[in-house]
């Protein structure tokens, strides 16, 4: 089987040697697209592909219907809305992801921006500590997890939500988190929100005025998750009403500019999306994937679809 790793920003170069030598040594034929710059180049280095492997890449209708062996994509890391589910199922495509691989890169990264922002961006001024203060968690996966035992290292008070604590709140307890009943509950007992859902049909512009506004003056919202999730002309009046919110995004908001010329240094975004931008989740993301191809084509293991 052919394997095509196609990736405009690309992995570490340590990342692809270990992604080939899985390819290889399990018997199938290893291809390789960087640094590409139209669609067109995506297209024809698919067309006798049977499995891609991406990053943030879009895997649109049109790359799926130019692949006509295609198999099976998977997404190096946790988001797969840059892949599109209808036309994959549509054509047998099966599609994954690799949950987990990122989350510690991501996790850290909440509190790169955290620690900037309390600390007034390192200006000489007088910030703020972490330690006593409430943070929630918007949704409690692999991410959720890691940002609450470096939350709980700091001495932070954290509280969590998402449904899968609402069915068993014991699972907050094993990891120091007080699971609470509903988004409405976190954002009035927070300070500090960190954002980790996914974005779907229920998440999408559901950070808005009603929940941001529960939270208090000084509040902070870290958003590595997508902007979709923000409702970002509601921000721009949160933090025009309250005059010490702040926000920081790993994924530049649609209105940045406006945002940064309003607010200033209470903005923070990172000049491209960072969170799985170590050495570690490269490698990590890239071999998860190479090995569920492969574990695929083995034996039919679908374990990480996410187009049932």
């Amino acid at each position: 089987m052919k394997i095509l790793v196609a990736t405009e920003k690309p992995f570490a170069a340590s990342a692809v040697e270990q992604i080939k030598k899985v390819i290889v040594e399990s018997g199938h034929e290893f291809a390789l697209l960087e640094k590409y710059t139209t669609p067109q180049q995506f297209k024809d280095a698919a067309a006798d592909a049977n499995a891609i492997i991406v990053r943030s890449d879009l895997v649109t209708e049109e790359i799926i219907a130019a692949a006509a062996k295609l198999k099976i994509v998977v997404r190096a890391g946790a988001g797969f809305d840059n892949v599109d589910l209808k036309a994959a199922s549509s054509k047998g495509v099966i599609v994954m992801n690799t949950p987990g691989q990122n989350s510690n890169a991501v996790a850290e990264l909440v509190f790169s921006f955290l620690l900037h922002l309390v600390r007034n961006g390192f200006s000489g001024t007088s910030g703020t500590e972490l330690r006593g203060k409430k943070l929630g968690l918007h949704a409690f996966g692999h991410i959720g997890k890691i940002v609450a035992c470096i939350a709980n290292g700091f001495g932070m008070e954290v509280y969590a939500y998402s449904p899968s604590l609402a069915r068993n709140p014991e699972l907050g307890k094993e990891h120091g988190v007080i699971a609470v009943k509903n988004p409405e509950e976190l954002y009035d007992k927070c300070e500090i929100i960190s954002l980790h859902m996914p974005a779907n049909a229920d998440t999408k512009q559901s950070i808005n005025y009603d929940l941001m506004n529960r939270m208090p003056e000084h509040g902070i919202i870290v958003n590595t998750a997508r902007k979709e999730v923000m409702n970002e002309a509601d921000l721009v009046r949160i933090m025009t009403e309250k005059s010490k919110f702040k926000y920081a995004t790993d994924i530049a908001a649609g209105n940045q500019g406006e945002l940064v010329e309003k607010f200033g240094a209470r903005v923070l975004a990172s000049v491209k999306k960072m969170g799985a931008q170590t050495s570690e989740a490269n490698v990590n993301a890239g071999i998860a994937a190479a090995k569920q191809i492969v574990g695929f084509f083995k034996s039919g293991d679908t374990t990480f679809q996410v187009n049932k």
